[in-house]
C-alpha cells in the first residue's frame, strides 16, 4: 500500500502517511496519500509486469480493505483480525534473556 502511494498517489512536495492501529481484535492499516482522484483498484497483471499484484495480496490477506476519502487524498486501509490459538496463554509474556555477548569490538 505504501509503495501504491508513492507510484500513484505521490505529488511533488507532498508526503504520504502511513498509521498502525493496534487493538485488542484487529491490526489496521492505513496509508494516506494528497491523490484523491486516483483511487485504487484490483487489476490482473500479467506474467511478464513488475506491478500490479499489490492489493491482490492486499485483498488476500485482509480481512477487510477499502478507501477512505479525506479533505486533501484519500486513505487506503486494510484490517486484519488477530486470533487466538486456544493453546496461546493470554496475558503478558515472560522477557527471554539473551545469554552474554560473544562478538568483540574493534579497537
Amino acid at each position: 500500500m505504501a509503495t501504491n502511494a508513492l507510484l500513484h498517489g505521490a505529488i511533488r512536495g507532498r508526503l504520504f502517511r502511513v498509521h498502525l492501529t493496534l487493538s485488542a481484535a484487529t491490526l489496521r492499516i492505513a496509508v494516506s496519500d494528497p491523490r484523491g482522484e486516483r483511487l485504487p483498484g484490483l487489476r490482473e497483471a500479467g506474467d511478464d509486469e513488475c506491478y500490479g499484484r499489490g492489493l491482490v495480496i492486499v485483498e488476500r490477506i485482509a480481512d477487510h480493505w477499502g478507501v477512505e476519502p479525506r479533505t486533501v487524498g484519500k486513505t487506503v486501509f486494510a484490517e486484519l483480525a488477530l486470533r487466538q490459538k486456544p493453546d496461546m496463554p493470554m496475558g503478558p509474556r515472560e522477557a527471554v534473556r539473551a545469554g552474554p555477548s560473544r562478538t568483540t569490538m574493534p579497537r
